[in-house]
């Protein structure tokens, strides 16, 4: 427990803590509720929470108390450049920092080592801006169209792309952003990263967990668009919306959770080889 000395300057930095974020963290709640982009804020939130109070305290703590300060003097202006220039990404970062250096000065780096998994969480969970969100898109909505017309080219289907555009005789398939990949790329590293916490024990496979996130969502983002230009052409051109298009993401969505689990077992069975004694 902590004592009484420090009872009260925590109690201070807690309430000051609040009275500087609150703003930040109900904007971001509220995006998380509203943005289809963040949604994922509502799921990671609770889950670094849980994980949070499950690692608990070290049990013997080493404040920190001149890098913790550092950090928060650098948050608090962090977060009043962000305040001035209405920048929230700017503020949602300063809040994650400030929390980081409170724990430093409280309880030293090893409490921050310990909370690496929740604290990644929350990091994922602060939606990035939307000028970054669009200069990810694009190239992956590139990417994806590319792929998926390589696809449909080798099936025979008559096929002429143009940039993000796919067209077939008849129809025309836009890749639009909400497509590109960039949703389901944000949850597969969100579960890769949760996964490799809590299930591998090495910092090598926890980044090949990582890394792998990215292929595979590109690759079946791609045949996403595949199969929706091959129903379109062969069955029937409705299939390109409503109901079908959205339960043949779902299903492509599952698709890459299961692969994305395989290969964390495989890892961790290498894992498991490789700390075995000759």
């Amino acid at each position: 427990m902590i004592g009484r000395v420090t009872g009260l300057p925590l109690l201070t930095a807690a309430l000051l803590y609040l009275a500087l974020f609150t703003q930040p963290f109900l904007g971001l709640a509220h995006d998380w509720w509203t943005d289809p982009d963040a949604g994922h804020g509502l799921l990671l939130f609770p889950i670094a929470l849980w994980l949070g109070w499950r690692a608990g305290r070290v049990n013997e703590p080493k404040p920190r108390l001149a890098w913790g300060a550092a950090v928060l003097v650098g948050a608090v202006l962090l977060r009043y450049l962000g305040g001035l220039a209405a920048e929230v990404f700017t503020m949602r970062v300063a809040m994650l920092a400030a929390f980081c250096g409170l724990v430093m000065y409280f309880l030293g780096t090893a409490q921050l080592r310990r909370w690496w998994l929740p604290l990644s969480l929350v990091a994922l969970s602060i939606p990035l801006p939307a000028v970054v969100l669009g200069s990810l898109a694009l190239p992956l909505q590139f990417k994806a169209s590319q792929l998926g017309a390589a696809l449909l080219a080798s099936r025979h289907v008559p096929v002429q792309l143009t940039g993000n555009v796919i067209h077939l005789p008849g129809r025309t398939l836009f890749v639009t952003e909400a497509c590109s990949g960039l949703r389901s790329l944000t949850a597969l590293i969100s579960l890769g990263l949760l996964t490799g916490g809590l299930w591998l024990s090495t910092g090598w496979g926890r980044v090949v967990l990582l890394v792998a996130a990215v292929p595979v969502a590109m690759l079946l983002n791609g045949i996403r668009i595949f199969l929706t230009g091959f129903f379109v052409f062969y069955v029937n051109p409705s299939l390109a919306d409503g109901f079908m298009h959205y339960s043949e993401g779902w299903a492509i969505f599952v698709v890459a959770f299961a692969m994305l689990g395989g290969l964390a077992w495989l890892v961790h069975v290498v894992e498991r080889r490789v700390r075995r004694p000759a």
